[in-house]
């Protein structure tokens, strides 16, 4: 963690510890943007007290129940480490009611241990917390040999049963962190898959942005795969499990090969429309008839709508999963141009940097990806050239001017002319595209 947030929290004057995944992180020599702070023997009332003269204190809340308290810092310098303010909680234990994290009790008492509280965590990694003012750990569940094992334990027996999003919060620390299930974990995984479908799809869906958008989402997903996650969390891959695509291209099995293009987007440090697209790609496959791009997209949609996804994303992958079969004969500038005049800049960049990844998970020829590469270059260098009618020397206005009415004629002119245009961009004059639209 930022020194300066530390520094600032130990002059507040409370006996604060810091927790979770920012110890667990300092252990792993990594930097933590998580700001979370348990103070014993401090009830809510008094913690906002104490922090009031600092910046603005907000309530901050659990399944709709005030836990804690967080703090905007006044100083400038603290409010720049910490952005999203600084969290700060009593003490508290969690008792479930019921299924998928929808019924459950939280005790906040100022008078629990930090032990208590280390207790109600889900795996050992995040159960360390350091005491500020000392810089010692508190580590009831050995968590800090867990790490440096890369060790991933559940802290008790019914972890996944309280709560099943901490599954998926499993396999995400399997692809951000390098961890590994212990076999208890691992057994404890399979035991509570089902119950992942309870969880609600916004939790669902962040979790999995965050699996995706780690450096090692491959050997999580099969994890997901194998512990029956995976058909939990994406009915739509269901299919793909061990699908055998019988292809001297298609070498893997598909599910196989989803995994392998999703881990060759994660090395290139694709995005992660491109990491989703990845994941969604050939969804289409098993039951496809003709066009698997098209089945897969619709699929791709579904998932994503169920998985709360912002719409923008949802709409930018199901585009990317229609189009990702394109093929990559005769690449040159032209084929270029057109690329980015049918898909606008952001799709194609993202289009060419899945279909590299998507060639990383077949047995095709050198020249097929050099292709890719090619195409890549090329867009780059011809993306200055017109493939938008913003880019056109002439608009609307000016057609009317020549005596076009507003409407399809109208539109279906500055088309044309724009398909001109981005085959012969030394047409895109004032004076050329006028006279083109006189005839």
């Amino acid at each position: 963690m930022d020194r300066t947030i530390e520094d600032f929290v130990r002059g507040l004057g409370l006996d604060a510890y810091l927790v979770g995944g920012a110890v667990r992180d300092e252990l792993l020599g990594l930097e933590s943007k998580d700001a979370d702070f348990v103070v014993p023997g401090v009830d809510y009332d008094g913690l906002r007290r104490a922090l009031e003269p600092h910046g603005k204190v907000e309530d901050f809340e659990v399944a709709g129940r005030r836990v804690g308290a967080r703090l905007y810092p006044r100083d400038r310098r603290v409010r720049a480490a910490a952005p999203a303010g600084i969290e700060f909680a009593p003490p508290r234990a969690e008792r479930s009611t019921g299924p998928g994290r929808h019924d459950f009790v939280i005790v906040a008492d100022p008078s629990l241990s930090i032990e208590d509280d280390m207790a109600r965590r889900d795996f050992t990694v995040n159960a360390i917390a350091k005491r500020l003012a000392t810089g010692e750990l508190v580590d009831p569940f050995d968590g800090a040999e867990d790490v440096r094992n890369r060790v991933l334990r559940a802290v008790s027996r019914g972890s996944f049963a309280e709560d099943p999003l901490r599954i998926v919060r499993g396999l995400r620390l399997v692809s951000q962190r390098g961890l590994t299930p212990d076999a208890p974990t691992l057994q404890q995984m399979r035991d509570e898959a089902a119950n992942v479908g309870l969880v609600s799809g916004e939790r669902l869906g962040d979790e999995l942005a965050k699996l995706l958008l780690g450096t090692e989402p491959a050997p999580a997903l099969r994890l997901a795969r194998d512990t029956g996650v995976l058909a939990q969390l994406l009915p739509e891959l269901e299919p793909a499990i061990g699908f055998e695509q019988n292809s001297a291209r298609q070498h893997l099995p598909l599910d196989e090969h989803i995994f392998e293009v999703v881990q060759a987007a994660a090395d290139a440090d694709a995005p992660l429309t491109v990491r989703l697209g990845a994941l969604l790609h050939d969804a289409g496959k098993p039951a496809a008839n003709g066009d698997h791009a098209q089945r897969g997209a619709r699929l791709a949609g579904q998932a994503l709508d169920r998985l709360r996804y912002p719409a923008r994303l949802r709409a930018s992958v199901v585009r990317l999963v229609a189009a990702h079969a394109f093929p990559l004969d005769d690449v040159d500038e032209h084929f270029a141009r057109r690329f980015l005049r049918e898909h606008g800049d952001e799709l194609a960049f993202d289009l060419v940097a899945h279909k590299q990844a998507d060639l990383r998970g077949k047995q095709v020829p050198q020249e097929e990806r050099d292709a890719a590469a090619r195409l890549h270059d090329l867009l780059e260098q011809e993306r200055a050239q017109p493939h938008r009618l913003a880019d056109l020397a002439v608009n609307g206005s000016d057609l009317i001017e020549l005596g076009y009415r507003e409407g399809p004629e109208l539109g279906h002119t500055l088309e044309s002319l724009l398909d001109a245009v981005v085959d012969d961009p030394s047409l895109n004059t004032r004076e050329q595209l006028l006279e083109r639209a006189r005839r």
